[in-house]
């Protein structure tokens, strides 16, 4: 008989895992965030696993507050087998682990110690990390503490943002689901403590982490703007208004953080405490996303000036 599967998870990331389990067993709810006001509109917009969990069939629950008692006892009258967790988004409460017969695995998107939290791909990028993978665990009490089952590790590549990054992780955690959910179910996989050196990090993200400081270096900058990509993305202001930045590459002049170095048709060249950052990709406030070299055809920006505000 197919396992009952109890599955918790809101992003793309998340979706990728949902599919692995549909494989693997029943799926007999799906639990993810409420939906959003999303874009310019401020649109209510569903999570990706809401979506693709409708287009299969899958009842979904959207609770405001995952540790509503009510909430709880309707999940434990499923009868799960097991609960798969993928970037679901709130820490459960400790009477949520026990509602399925075999608890709770976590598909968390680092290598375990490293980077336990809510944002591990991004924290990983903005931190130059050589590479980072994907663990199965056994959930506990603790944060993204419990016996891990099963990694798979991958290089970040030199231009790789939090979106790419997510999809390459998102396939690694579902292949993991595949290969280790039944082991698991079975007793024949037996999860082994955590190391306890290592340990590090990656806090939920907030709107002001994407402000660019022309004060740090310019490798931290352009790792910020493809970590915080899509949310909160990368910005600063420009005379006041705020410019996002969508790419941007290193460039090697020297001059005061925030100092227009050059201005030409490829891009826009400002300082930074170490090193510059060419700004490749831009839009204004109310505005399109654009080329540089566009944005600079209709604002006039002299090198040696400072109009950025940080």
């Amino acid at each position: 008989m197919a396992p009952r599967i109890l599955f918790m998870g809101t992003p793309q990331f998340a979706v990728r895992v949902l599919e692995a389990c549909l494989d693997v067993g029943r799926v007999v709810t799906c639990v993810t965030q409420p939906d959003k006001p999303k874009g310019r509109g401020q649109h209510s917009t569903a999570p990706p696993v809401k979506s693709f969990g409708e287009a299969h069939g899958i009842p979904i629950l959207q609770p405001m507050k995952i540790r509503d008692l009510t909430l709880i006892e309707r999940l434990r009258q499923l009868s799960p087998d097991v609960c798969v967790v993928a970037a679901y988004g709130k820490i459960l409460p400790e009477a949520m682990l026990g509602v399925p017969a075999q608890g709770c695995l976590n598909v968390h998107a680092s290598l375990l110690p490293k980077f336990r939290g809510a944002s591990p791909i991004q924290w990983a990028i903005a931190a130059g990390e050589p590479t980072t993978g994907v663990c199965l665990m056994k959930m506990d009490a603790g944060l993204d503490t419990g016996p891990v089952l099963a990694c798979r590790e991958v290089p970040i590549g030199p231009g790789e943002t939090h979106s790419s990054l997510e999809r390459t992780l998102g396939d690694m955690g579902a292949e993991l689901i595949r290969q280790y959910l039944p082991l698991y179910l079975r007793g024949a996989c037996a999860p082994a403590p955590q190391p306890s050196e290592g340990v590090s990090y990656a806090p939920q993200l907030k709107k002001e982490d994407g402000r660019l400081d022309f004060t740090r270096s310019s490798v931290e900058l352009e790792r910020r703007i493809r970590a915080f990509d899509p949310w909160p993305g990368a910005f600063t202001t420009l005379k006041g208004e705020v410019l996002k930045v969508h790419r941007a590459e290193l460039a090697f002049g020297h001059g005061a953080p925030g100092e227009v170095l050059q201005v030409g048709p490829r891009g826009l060249e400002v300082g930074c405490a170490e090193g510059s950052l060419l700004l490749l990709e831009v839009q204004p406030e109310g505005k399109r996303r654009m080329s540089a070299g566009e944005f600079l055809a209709g604002h006039k920006l002299e090198a040696g000036t400072r109009p950025f505000g940080g």
